[in-house]
């Protein structure tokens, strides 16, 4: 073997040796970054979290999430809305990014462009304004959903608004939301993320004194109706998803609090 041949040989080794460490690198860096969204985060209020119909489950710093992978979106996200978090703070609107932390890998925000819906936050930016970190998370991919702009910036919008009145009038509400991925749906981009035809948010209040739930079913258009009109009871969602909402609570409490669809203890002034 010639000198010449050697040093190619060596050329050729070196690379696949830099290529396959690089792998290496990247492979542990995905590695750590799963494992850390396992982690419970100290923000996150674990014993309200509700049950995983996909057994991937995500905290991250402001909010913890259960991915479905076939659809291709959370099939809820869910966070405590303190009255302290409530700020007026105006962060810079970051990019998009996919969320690293879901396993099975989330879904591009390319699948958006040109699709004629908006990328719809289920834990809105306004919640998380307290610290930049727990604002910029809340743009990750698996945070977001297609949602009709007249829709997202119209009855959604109204009730994001009501949330934050409750979390400042009860010092404070833990808060799930997503779509309903059941039934025929459209989809968009390449990797066919699902459009929900109904959306949902279901609230606890532990702070004022007497425990609470209030939770809202809402077609996927907008409205003009008042808010209460999408009032409806835990277990109606609950069946239409197959999500337990709340598992923790004692059994009676939680049978009788999610069995109603009363308003008449949440303030709608």
């Amino acid at each position: 073997m010639n000198s010449k041949t050697k040093y190619t040989l060596l050329a050729i080794i070196l690379v696949f040796g830099v290529y396959g460490y690089e792998h290496f690198l990247k492979t542990e860096e995905v590695t750590q970054t799963i494992n850390k969204g396992k982690e419970v985060k100290s923000n996150t209020n674990e014993y309200f979290l509700p049950t995983s119909t996909t057994g991937q489950i995500v905290h991250h710093e402001g909010y913890s999430l259960s991915y479905s992978e076939p659809y291709e979106q959370a099939e809820w996200v869910a966070y405590e809305l303190k009255k302290s978090h409530l700020s007026n703070a105006n962060f810079k609107r970051p990019y998009f990014e996919v969320d690293k932390a879901v396993k099975t890998g989330a879904a591009d925000w390319r699948n958006y462009k040109n699709s004629g819906y908006d990328r719809g936050h289920l834990c809105p930016a306004g919640d998380r304004k307290y610290s930049k970190q727990a604002h910029d998370e809340t743009f990750l991919t698996s945070n977001i959903t297609p949602q009709e702009h007249a829709f997202n910036s119209g009855i959604w919008n109204t009730l994001e608004q009501k949330v934050r009145y409750w979390a400042s009038k009860y010092d404070g509400v833990f808060v799930v939301t997503g779509g309903v991925l059941k039934g025929n749906m459209k989809t968009i981009g390449s990797q066919k993320v699902a459009v929900p035809n109904q959306f949902y948010k279901v609230l606890i209040d532990v702070n004022s004194g007497k425990v609470k739930m209030i939770a809202f079913l809402m077609p996927h258009k907008n409205s003009n109706k008042p808010m209460y009109d999408f009032a409806v009871s835990v277990d109606s969602i609950e069946k239409l998803t197959g999500i337990d909402f709340f598992p923790q609570l004692e059994d009676a409490l939680e049978n009788e609090l999610e069995a109603s669809s009363s308003y008449k203890d949440w303030s709608f002034n």
